[in-house]
């Protein structure tokens, strides 16, 4: 086994994902950054498993940058957690599939407050897509694993989106 080939080519593959969601960039990205840059809230990132961990790193990478933005688990959110989030803010709701449960089922309270919601996701037609208003596509077609089963190009095209 050629591990060092191996590792090659799964860079090769993650690279080729990115790029693949790069050329999905669309006017909505524009629109987000705006929306965050003129926001007197704060942001919100929520996201569950392995979209809420890299949830957590863009919460941080945005901080880092003076933004002020915290995460929020989503199946904290069905706990109590909604009190994280005011009408002033922006929830960037991270699900790949689009159709996660625990992100779904605290959208109805983020309507409620009167957050603006954003859609990170790798399904733009998905419940989530549809009830956001703005989606962020984040779609890969492969993940690095040979399986195609653990999240990997996935997360990294999240993480970069992000």
């Amino acid at each position: 086994m050629d591990i060092k080939k191996i590792a090659q080519d799964l860079f090769d593959k993650e690279i080729c994902e990115l790029e693949k969601v790069k050329n999905k960039i669309s006017d909505s990205l524009e629109v987000v950054v705006n929306l965050i840059l003129e926001s007197k809230g704060k942001v919100v990132i929520t996201g569950i498993g392995k979209s809420g961990i890299i949830g957590k790193k863009i919460a941080a990478t945005l901080a880092s940058t003076g933004t002020h933005a915290v995460f929020m688990n989503a199946a904290e959110g069905l706990h109590g957690d909604l009190g994280i989030i005011s009408k002033n803010d922006i929830v960037i709701a991270i699900s790949n599939s689009g159709n996660s449960d625990e992100v779904l089922s605290i959208i109805p309270s983020i309507k409620k407050i009167g957050a603006i919601l954003v859609a990170m996701t790798g399904n733009p037609n998905s419940s989530l897509g549809k009830l956001s208003n703005a989606i962020l596509n984040i779609g890969v077609e492969q993940e690095g694993c040979p399986l195609n089963l653990a999240p990997m190009s996935s997360t990294t095209s999240t993480l970069v989106m992000g």
